[in-house]
């Protein structure tokens, strides 16, 4: 491209290749109608179990984020360099900490939940507990790319704080149930353990102070089997022997009830580990008289999930036959709170990994394939019919039909065409003899069938 200035000088610009940052996306209407069938899914089912909604800023202090995720999580917190000339001034700090505040004192939020933690310590006066809150936001992983992991993704959690009843539990078993089952899901895991069980195994083998390690470790199963496990506990410091012990528990196989009762003769010198084997009996228990769908609950043994936060029962969401990770997590945090200065107030909480749900709703090819933010279009026949098309379009728009007109009074085959494009289902046509009779013309653009329709009959058709 050349650009000619006033003074005669010719410049020639390079035309730059758009694209978008390694692990984010963009989305295009034809899938952000998808993608707010599933928010909106989950959405109702929140607002259902009672939950209102609350949103935080993109952006929190690093203090706030780093030494709540792990080791393996404060590395991929997305940090935001500070404005202005700091280079300058940390050339002259010695200071590894006020060097590194000087840089970036500021990172892109990592999940919901912490800073839901920090929400309720600032506003606690301002809320009512327990707490129920639901938020759906994007978060931002510092993660290699690949398929079905992002750098930017949407979470759509639901937490209470402020109570330590295992109702909530037990609820959000039927949560994930309903909400996934609603999207058209038939065959999906939902996950449960107990970190206090975790914490009995570290009793067991002699190393309550590594229940952290033990967590990391295990909880990378999935993608590095056994032996890989095995060396990943001898690298933080667990021996073969107490590997093999430990691998004797996770072998177990049964039904809950049968896994419950293998726990309570285990735990028999861990009263810790008791009282998570207690805690995950009174989830049971109370899930049985709730709502079922499609969703199976496994008591899974190997279930770890590795943030440090978590001191009680924990989730875990698969859905089966699609290779793709989890779809879903959470669990309870009863300290969470206390880092920011009010300690005591117990929480637990979930969270829908968006993204990876719409990668599986569309593996299992479970969309609605005629999907579309427009039911019906008329057609432009052109002044003065125009006018009369308009009448009715508002007419539709009042008793809440999406509808549009095709803005130009062109060829009907190029009104046909983006009609089809968009997956329209319903053409209206009004022309001069439905004009006179009061009737109108509607071509199903599905099956190619036409009808003619007074406005009653056309409204009944389409409401849902």
């Amino acid at each position: 491209m050349r650009r000619k200035f006033s003074h005669g000088v010719e410049f020639r610009i390079m035309a730059q290749k758009p694209s978008v940052p390694r692990g984010t996306r963009d989305f295009l209407p034809a899938v952000m109608i998808r993608r707010e069938f599933i928010f909106d899914t989950i959405r109702k089912v929140f607002k259902k179990y009672g939950y209102a909604p609350l949103e935080t800023p993109s952006l929190e202090r690093l203090d706030v984020l780093t030494g709540k995720y792990g080791e393996e999580g404060d590395r991929l917190i997305f940090k935001i360099l500070n404005s202005g000339d700091f280079l300058q001034k940390a050339r002259s700090l010695d200071d590894s900490n006020k060097l590194a505040s000087e840089i970036a004192e500021k990172g892109l939020r990592y999940d919901l939940t912490v800073p839901f933690a920090r929400v309720v310590v600032m506003h606690q006066n301002e809320l009512s507990f327990p707490f129920k809150r639901y938020q759906i936001q994007p978060v931002w992983r510092a993660d290699r790319p690949q398929k079905g992991r992002y750098r930017e993704f949407y979470q759509c959690d639901a937490d209470v704080v402020g109570s330590d009843s295992l109702l909530f539990e037990a609820e959000f078993i039927a949560i994930y149930d309903e909400a996934l089952s609603t999207m058209g899901l038939k065959d999906f895991s939902i996950m449960v353990n107990n970190r206090k069980i975790l914490t009995g195994y570290a009793d067991l083998l002699g190393k309550p102070e590594k229940v952290g390690d033990i967590c990391i470790a295990i909880d990378k199963w999935d993608k590095i089997g056994k032996e890989g496990v095995e060396q990943e506990l001898d690298k933080r410091g667990i021996g073969e022997k107490e590997a093999q012990q430990l691998f004797e528990i996770l072998a177990f196989e049964g039904t809950f009830e049968e896994k419950l009762s293998f726990l309570s003769g285990v735990f028999q010198d861990s009263d810790i580990g008791q009282t998570g084997v207690q805690e995950m009996q009174t989830v049971w228990n109370t899930y049985q008289y709730l709502d079922r769908f499609q969703g199976s609950v496994n008591f899974n043994l190997r279930l770890a999930r590795g943030l440090d936060y978590y001191t009680g029962t924990i989730y875990e969401v698969k859905a089966n036959h699609v290779k793709i990770g989890s779809i879903g997590g959470g669990g309870r945090y009863d300290n969470l709170t206390g880092v920011f200065g009010k300690p005591g107030l117990s929480g637990v909480g979930i969270s829908f990994g968006a993204d990876r749900i719409y990668d599986v709703l569309e593996a299992l090819d479970l969309f609605d394939s005629t999907a579309t933010s427009v039911e019906i279009m008329l057609v432009n026949f052109g002044e003065p019919l125009v006018y009369e098309a308009l009448g009715v379009l508002s007419r539709l728009r009042k008793e809440g039909i999406q509808a549009e007109m095709y803005p130009d009074a062109v060829k009907l085959k190029k009104q046909f065409t983006y009609a089809n494009k968009k997956g329209i289902k319903y053409l209206l046509l009004l022309g001069e003899e439905e004009k006179a009779t009061g009737s109108f013309q509607l071509k199903n653009m599905e099956v190619g069938t036409q009808e003619s329709l007074n406005f009653d009959q056309l409204l009944s058709l389409l409401r849902p």
